[in-house]
């Protein structure tokens, strides 16, 4: 699949439009973080080809719109500004079957969607509370998607507030439902689900404290 994105780039809505100059995509990646630091994460892993097939030369000279702040950083909303350092990533053979039950069923929020010029997700980025997931296409291409060509499923666990209501919208869309809410030993009401192709999605009100 040719590395040019040209598909549509979904964001949140809410916040100021800013349209970064053609100059910066010219530049690529490196580009791309002069203007919005926090893409620093996501840079280094489409620099290094593991996010978007091609690397960082895939960009159209062409202007996409990213929602920032003032100070021309992306963030979440909701979140006061913070950036998450962790993102599990995961590929889906269908990712906008992925993006659509990520969404309905488990209450994500696209931040950014991708797309090649066939269509298929390249690169996009999901978001709930102050989290996210960075997810793409199976064999889009690029190093990433090579080495993770064989993996089984992927876990990841997501804090939410209400637990049997965050349930019952997953209930209600079909998604299955592998573990009902259950209260832990430790203190957390958890549920488990199983996404179209077999990843297993944890949620639940276990959330450690870190740092100071």
């Amino acid at each position: 699949m040719a590395a040019i994105l040209t598909g549509r780039c979904n964001h949140f809505s809410g916040v100021p439009v800013f349209e970064p100059p053609a100059a910066a995509f010219g530049g690529g990646i490196a580009g791309l973080i002069a203007l919005f630091p926090a893409l620093s994460v996501v840079g280094a892993r489409l620099a290094a080809g593991s996010g978007i097939p091609g690397g960082s030369s895939g960009f159209r000279s062409t202007p996409a719109v990213f929602h920032s702040t003032h100070k021309g950083v992306i963030v979440m909303a909701g979140t006061g500004g913070v950036s998450p350092s962790i993102y599990p990533t995961v590929l889906y053979a269908d990712a906008q079957a992925a993006i659509r039950q990520l969404t309905e069923a488990f209450g994500f929020t696209e931040l950014s969607v991708y797309e090649g010029e066939s269509g298929i997700v390249a690169h996009a980025e999901l978001v709930q509370g102050n989290g996210g997931v960075m997810l793409g296409s199976k064999g889009r291409g690029g190093r990433f998607d090579e080495l993770m060509k064989d993996a089984g499923p992927a876990g990841v666990y997501v804090v939410v507030d209400d637990v049997d209501a965050h349930h019952q919208r997953a209930v209600d869309h079909g998604a299955e439902i592998l573990m009902p809410p259950t209260d832990q030993d430790y203190g957390s009401r958890d549920y488990m689900a199983r996404d179209l192709e077999g990843n297993i999605w944890s949620f639940g009100t276990y959330a450690p404290a870190i740092g100071g």
